[in-house]
């Protein structure tokens, strides 16, 4: 009976701020307190009902203040916490997401199903017959990058079920991947069958750079020439921590087409040229400069412009 008339009472008060009233209430539910910042205050929460058994009333629950979240292009819905001791495989990110978008359970039914820790004989056999692969690296800070790698069929060397190993030829002089590896060893490969059975491979570990006459003293099987006249100068050594499936849903369907592939080659035209026109770009930006000064300087002062006078 207590709690439904104080329910009753809070229904009917006037919550204005009133420091008189609030000093000379002698047994007020609530208190009114100005706020210290621009964040909105919740209304205060009624005490629950009292406890059975004579204990006594649990006291009114304190306000809660609620502050606005950071602007951003996508609201990204809150999520608990994840319970202490968390041993799931992946980062603490996607798991904070899979409970907010309610995808916990079917990522928990995947990583028991397909995730695995090393290849096993049906990855291998996969890797063998691959292509090409796509390799995704990152520097220190996060800065991303993703590259194509691509060779006959076993350019990947699979070094056992922990390791695999692919080929690094002389190229644009760059060193994008290497660079990256050199700082932060976690590697992302992606191999796709766009062929035959269009499925994907995920693997993805640490890496690390060998010299080619090194990794050979270790493998001695390894071909001389993986690529017709080209020899690796070096080679990425992955230790395998994740590899699992990419389905197929996506996946295109493919053939085989004869093509002139200009392996090694150094040729301009063939390695593709200017083809998206960004040095064509440059270049007649580089040209325009001049002709745009000498027009700046001809054409006068500009419009509302002064010449200062002496005013010593």
């Amino acid at each position: 009976m207590k709690h439904s008339l104080r329910l009753a009472r809070m229904s009917r008060m006037d919550l204005t701020p009133n420091p008189a009233e609030d000093e000379a209430a002698t047994h007020a539910d609530t208190v009114w307190r100005e706020p210290t910042s621009t964040a909105r205050t919740l209304p205060i929460v009624p005490a629950e009902p009292p406890v059975p058994n004579g204990q006594p009333e649990p006291p009114l629950a304190p306000a809660d203040t609620w502050h606005a979240p950071p602007v951003s292009w996508r609201s990204v819905p809150p999520a608990p916490e994840p319970p202490a001791g968390d041993a799931l495989p992946g980062s603490a990110g996607e798991h904070l997401l899979q409970l907010a978008y309610g995808s916990r359970t079917r990522a928990e039914r995947f990583y028991q199903d397909q995730l695995s820790g090393k290849l096993n004989d049906e990855m291998i056999d996969f890797v063998g017959r691959m292509e090409m692969a796509f390799i995704a690296t990152a520097d220190a800070h996060g800065e991303a990058d993703c590259s194509l790698r691509a060779g006959p069929p076993g350019f990947i060397q699979v070094l056992d079920a922990n390791h695999v190993a692919y080929p690094e030829y002389r190229g644009n002089g760059v060193m994008a991947s290497l660079g990256n590896i050199s700082e932060n060893p976690h590697v992302g490969i992606m191999l796709l069958d766009f062929v035959r059975d269009r499925i994907g491979l995920h693997i993805n570990g640490k890496a690390r750079i060998v010299e080619d006459d090194d990794l050979r003293a270790e493998h001695d099987y390894l071909p001389e020439e993986t690529v017709r006249g080209r020899m690796p100068e070096r080679w990425v050594v992955v230790e395998i921590e994740e590899a699992y499936i990419h389905c197929r849903k996506h996946i295109p369907r493919m053939q085989y087409a004869d093509a002139d592939q200009a392996w090694g080659t150094d040729d301009v035209k063939r390695k593709g040229g200017d083809y998206f026109g960004v040095k064509k770009a440059r270049k007649q930006a580089a040209a325009e400069l001049p002709r745009r000064a000498i027009t700046s300087q001809s054409a006068g002062p500009p419009e509302g412009w002064f010449a200062p006078t002496d005013c010593r």
